[in-house]
């Protein structure tokens, strides 16, 4: 048998994460949604928000989780 001509396309089954359907779509794809449901979230999604810089500011430390004591510099 000769596949001349031919693409081989390997599919995968795929749970929708907004409406639980089963469908189809491409091995590793990273599509989440059916069709219909990413067009619904296409149209609802929220923009992401650009990254601030905040060159110059200091952030304080973080409570050690493990000791639950302050790790934050003294003086």
């Amino acid at each position: 048998m000769e596949s001349e001509g031919w693409e081989v396309v390997q599919l995968e089954l795929k749970y929708c994460e907004r409406c639980g359907g089963l469908w189809i779509r491409a091995l590793n794809s990273l599509i989440i949604y059916c069709a219909p449901c990413a067009i619904e979230m296409a149209q609802v999604a929220i923009p992401r928000r650009r990254n601030i810089k905040t060159s110059g500011v200091a952030t304080p430390a973080q409570p050690n989780c493990k000791s639950g004591r302050d790790t934050r510099p003294h003086g």
